[in-house]
């Protein structure tokens, strides 16, 4: 009776264990179907940067391989698709206006992508076609332009628009008359960045807004 007894124990305890155990599981698949329910799905949204360009140049024309010192100066942007993440690849268009020593103007386009070798230092290869037009006897030419800029450049989580400070090194040519190449280095300096200081001193111009003043008193 006794055996009896304690055989019926140990099936109830081993019921209950049985019951524990399952709800446990269904607990776990309650909390993890919550999870997955609540999770934000990972969007790929745009980011797009402006830059300035400054920096230097080694150009030659007819043929001459860099014979002479360029200051060049420009501004770039682009917009980068398909990026979800700091450590995503992504590719997008780019367009860029530049000038060697203000006796040269050129106009550029084409393709830019995002290589996430670090999370915040990534590379960013871009190329292209581009007409110049200088104060020389060559008037309009097209080319084609390569640059690879290195530098800091992150993922925006709650902005389209991502900071980019960096160094690009560039190389282009053109194939008609000119014959003139270049081989581009210069410093990418954020343009909204730059432009910090001076919304700084306007609002210091400004001063507080009603709301601030209302603080204040």
């Amino acid at each position: 009776m006794k055996r009896l007894l304690e055989e019926r124990l140990v099936l109830r305890w081993v019921g209950m264990r049985r019951q524990t155990v399952s709800a446990m599981a269904a607990a776990v698949a309650v909390m993890l179907l919550c999870l997955m329910m609540g999770q934000p799905v990972a969007q790929a949204e745009p980011q797009a940067n402006a830059g300035l360009i400054i920096g230097g140049a080694a150009a030659g024309t007819d043929g001459g391989f860099f014979d002479r010192p360029e200051f060049h100066l420009g501004l770039r942007g682009d917009v980068i698709f398909g990026r979800t993440n700091p450590w995503s690849f992504g590719v997008g268009p780019y367009a860029e206006v530049g000038t060697f020593a203000f006796d040269e103007l050129s106009v550029g386009t084409g393709a830019s992508v995002h290589l996430p070798i670090h999370d915040s230092l990534p590379f960013v290869l871009s190329a292209g076609p581009f007409i110049r037009y200088g104060d020389d006897d060559f008037g309009v030419e097209p080319g084609i332009s390569t640059s690879l800029f290195w530098g800091s450049r992150s993922y925006n989580f709650h902005e389209s628009y991502i900071m980019a400070v960096g160094i690009s090194v560039g190389y282009r040519a053109t194939f008609t008359e000119s014959k003139e190449s270049a081989l581009v280095i210069a410093a990418q300096l954020d343009l909204a960045l730059l432009g910090l200081p001076v919304v700084a001193l306007v609002n210091l111009i400004r001063g507080p807004t009603g709301d601030a003043a209302l603080i204040e008193d």
